[in-house]
C-alpha cells in the first residue's frame, strides 16, 4: 500500500504522541498540529487549516477527555468534542478528504452485558459520553468518507493514565482500593495508533463504501480495573517498588462526578473482517509499556 500524507490534530496526548512515532517509523508523512497551532475552541481556525494543508487524509486525535471535569464544563467539552468536530468533518467533505476520528466506549451505558457491536444502541451516562456521541453524529452527518474508531481504557508510557497512576500509588501505599465491578478492555495507545495508520494506508490505496463507518478497536480480552491494577503491580514489582496490595471495591464505594458504564467491552470483529486488524491481548501490550517505563526510569 502507498503511504498517505496525513494531517493530524493532537500531538501531546497519548494517542497523538504514538501516532507521531508510528508514522515516523513507518515512513508516513505526517503534518501534526499542536494545540497552539490548532485550537479546537476555534472551529474556524480548524477549517482554515484543513483548507490550506496539502494532505490526503485527516486524523483527529484531539478531544476533551477530562471525564469528571466535563460534568461542570459540558459546554466546553461539547465545543471541542462535537461542534468543532462537525466543522472539521464538513471541511473534509468539501475537500474530498477522508476523516479518521477517535471516539469512546463511554457512548454506551453498560447495561448490555455482552460485547457491544458498532450498531448497538448508544446511551451515554456522562457529559463526556454525550459530547463524544454528538461528535460521532456530527462526523456521520457531514463527511460520508469517515472512519470513526471507538476505543477504551487507553494507556501508554506518556501523559496521565491508569498504569502510571497505579505505579505511583503502588510505590507510595501499602493498600489500594480499586473498582472491581467495571469491566472493559485496556488498550495501548501504540496499538490504536498502528490500527489508525493501517486504516489510513488502506483508504489512501483505494476504499470502497464498506471501508467507511464506525469501528471498534481495543486490546483483546476483558478485565476489571482491579485485575488490571494487579497485573500492573505484578509486572512492575521488580523495578518500580510496587508494594501495594489491591483491595477490590465497588463503584458505589468510589463515587465520581461522572457515571461510568459498568460494562463497556467492545466487539472488534468488524475491524478484523474489513481491515484485517487483529487486536493484541491487553496483557501483552501492558508488558511492552511496562518495559518502556522501566527503561525511562533507568535512564532518568
Amino acid at each position: 500500500m502507498t503511504a498517505p500524507h496525513i494531517l493530524q490534530f493532537g500531538t501531546v496526548g497519548q494517542l497523538g504522541r504514538e501516532l507521531i512515532d508510528a508514522a515516523r517509523a513507518g515512513g508516513i508523512r505526517l503534518d501534526a498540529r499542536t494545540l497552539e497551532q490548532a485550537d479546537f475552541t476555534r472551529p474556524d481556525d480548524i477549517a482554515r487549516i484543513v483548507r490550506e494543508t496539502d494532505c490526503d487524509i485527516v486524523v483527529n486525535a484531539t478531544a476533551y477527555t477530562a471525564v469528571d471535569k466535563a460534568e461542570s464544563e459540558e459546554e466546553l467539552a461539547c465545543t471541542i468534542n462535537a461542534r468543532t468536530v462537525g466543522v472539521l468533518a464538513k471541511t473534509c467533505a468539501e475537500r474530498g478528504l477522508p476523516l479518521i476520528h477517535v471516539s469512546t466506549d463511554y457512548v454506551f451505558d453498560g447495561a448490555k452485558g455482552t460485547p457491544y457491536l458498532e450498531d448497538d444502541i448508544t446511551n451515554p451516562l456522562s457529559a463526556y459520553g454525550r459530547t463524544k456521541l454528538a461528535g460521532e453524529r456530527a462526523v456521520q452527518g457531514a463527511c460520508p468518507a469517515h472512519v470513526i474508531i471507538r476505543s477504551s481504557w487507553i494507556f501508554s508510557p506518556h501523559g496521565a493514565n491508569f498504569v502510571k497512576t497505579m505505579l505511583r500509588l503502588g510505590a507510595e501505599r501499602d493498600t489500594l482500593g480499586v473498582v472491581d465491578d467495571q469491566l472493559g478492555c485496556p488498550t495501548a495507545a501504540a496499538d490504536l495508533a498502528d490500527a489508525i495508520l493501517k486504516i489510513a494506508r488502506r483508504l489512501h490505496a483505494g476504499a470502497s463504501p464498506d471501508h467507511f463507518g464506525i469501528y471498534h478497536f481495543t486490546g483483546s480480552g476483558q478485565t476489571s480495573w482491579r485485575h488490571f491494577a494487579e497485573a500492573i503491580m505484578t509486572g512492575a514489582r521488580d523495578w518500580a517498588g510496587t508494594k501495594a496490595q489491591i483491595r477490590p471495591i465497588t463503584t458505589a464505594q468510589y463515587p465520581t462526578p461522572a457515571r461510568r458504564p459498568l460494562y463497556s467491552v467492545l466487539d472488534c470483529a468488524k475491524i478484523e473482517s474489513i481491515y484485517g486488524i487483529v487486536p493484541v491481548p491487553w496483557q501483552i501490550a501492558l508488558e511492552k509499556v511496562l518495559r518502556q517505563l522501566q527503561s525511562q526510569k533507568e535512564m532518568s
